[in-house]
């Protein structure tokens, strides 16, 4: 069965991580997101899928007796790999707020409206990064 090769299994794990990296990048704008890079969209996102996968498609020929995924009859790592999941989540998610709160305290993390509107390049670095079409 190609899912149980580590190849195939390779395939589609790199396959829907794809998919998954595409569709976060179109589905982030809809959103409401700041993620300019869309990295969280396509890292974030095919990371959480890559470590789901490995619960689903681990073979033991490689992790040890005992450490095959789902399909290799180990429904219990599956369960892990998504604990593992959810702590990373919880762990990124209050490190960051407690770093972006202190940010915020110090310097600010954005700039005032009238500021923001100007662009950045101009009011911090007194040039413009780019030339428009003349609509601005």
């Amino acid at each position: 069965m190609l899912f149980r090769s580590e190849v195939g299994a390779a395939a589609v794990i790199g396959g829907v991580a794809g998919l998954i990296g595409y569709f976060g990048v179109i589905m982030r704008p809809k959103t409401g997101l700041d993620d300019a890079l869309d990295v969280f969209a396509v890292h974030g996102m095919g990371g959480i899928w890559g470590s789901i996968a490995t619960g689903i498609f681990a073979v033991a020929a490689v992790g040890g007796e005992g450490k095959g995924g789902l399909l290799d009859g180990n429904p219990a790592q599956l369960g892990v790999q998504v604990m593992g999941v959810v702590a990373t989540l919880v762990y990124s998610g209050v490190v960051s707020f407690i770093i972006l709160k202190v940010l915020d305290v110090v310097m600010g993390l954005r700039p005032d409206e009238h500021t923001e509107a100007q662009g950045l390049d101009i009011t911090a670095h007194g040039e413009r990064a780019y030339v428009g079409d003349g609509a601005d």
